[in-house]
């Protein structure tokens, strides 16, 4: 089927519908969906050999993948695959070693220079992140996962990390619990300072001090939660309670509190950061977890979108968005047990 076949299927002019395709930001979001539901449901592929051509782009998309955090940048990826899926754009995955920092800014460096691909997606960014000011110096379009305090102008896309973990350890301590632990991200990325702070002003507004003893730092992985929250439940007097940085971190404290016989909900109240996994779901787990909910997936189809939108012109100072983040509270939550 030729375009302009595919627009009078439409009802649309040509041009409306190659704007709708390409990601423009002057044609409606609801316009944009029904010609992507519609290109996938009638079998329409643009040439994409002749686009590229014209428009002189790659046709590909550059993200880095780090060795830690699998199972959030997978639910990232397929929200993105399935958002450019209609539009014959790939996805260029680069792996990197997360512990060599000059190894990371050179790669993205040679993804920006190689013409492989129109733009980059930066993940977990720092405050004053280097990958910011290299893509911009370089004139590469770039959107970022999260936030970063830099005055280089950047588009972004992050979640009210702040928000969500100042609303999980406030409601603890109206359950009464004043020891909460908190095992969070990797130290230096904005997210993690974001969770830190909500967690440091819940504490503050109660009265009750901050203790450094009681946070921990690093990948979400189940090894570290275990780890991390045996460390915590070891110390005298314990934590009653935990926010948790991931599921995956969540299913660590889970352990731990087993291992020395302690039960979740009863002896430790649980509340994790929720990334909505398909295997790995909060109403399944014994008990039920209390958790922050936000989509990764949806994340990586609103981040694929808004890149179309900045290869279609709109300005980068124009694309800041944060999402809300809500609190569903379950079975791993309780009030303090009086000794």
């Amino acid at each position: 089927m030729k375009l302009r076949e595919f627009a009078q299927q439409l009802g649309l002019s040509p041009t409306t519908v190659s704007r709708a395709l390409s990601g423009y930001p002057e044609v409606s979001e609801k316009t944009r969906t029904r010609v992507a539901e519609e290109a996938a449901r009638l079998g329409y592929r643009p040439n994409i050999n002749a686009v590229r051509l014209v428009t002189g782009r790659a046709g590909a998309i550059g993200v880095v993948m780090g060795r830690s955090g699998e199972f959030h940048f997978s639910e990232f990826m397929s929200g993105m695959a399935e958002r450019l899926g209609t539009q014959d754009i790939d996805i260029l995955v680069s792996p990197m070693d997360e512990k060599a920092t000059k190894g990371e800014i050179q790669l993205y460096s040679r993804l920006a220079v190689s013409g492989r691909v129109d733009a980059v997606i930066v993940h977990s960014p720092e405050p004053n992140d280097e990958r910011i000011t290299l893509l911009h110096r370089l004139g590469m379009p770039f959107l970022v996962h999260g936030r970063s305090e830099t005055d280089v102008p950047h588009a972004w896309l992050d979640i009210d990390n702040e928000g969500a973990i100042h609303r999980a350890t406030s409601h603890l301590l109206d359950l009464g619990h004043r020891r909460i632990a908190m095992i969070n991200g990797r130290e230096g990325r904005t997210f993690s300072l974001h969770r830190d702070k909500g967690y440091r002003d819940a504490l503050q507004q109660r009265g009750i001090p901050f203790d450094p003893r009681l946070v921990a730092h690093g990948n979400f992985t189940d090894e570290l939660g275990f780890r991390f929250a045996r460390s915590f439940l070891e110390q005298t007097p314990r934590p009653t309670a935990f926010v948790a940085g991931s599921m995956m971190t969540a299913l660590g404290v889970y352990r731990a509190a087993r291992s020395i016989g302690l039960e979740i909900g009863r002896d430790i109240s649980v509340i994790a950061h929720d990334d909505v996994f398909p295997y790995l779901t909060p109403e399944t787990m014994v008990p039920s977890l209390s958790a922050t909910r936000s989509s990764m997936r949806a994340a990586g189809a609103r981040t694929a979108d808004l890149v179309l939108q900045l290869l279609a012109g709109r300005s980068a100072s124009e694309i800041h968005e944060l999402w809300p983040v809500e609190l569903i509270l379950r079975e791993s939550t309780t009030p303090l047990r009086q000794s």
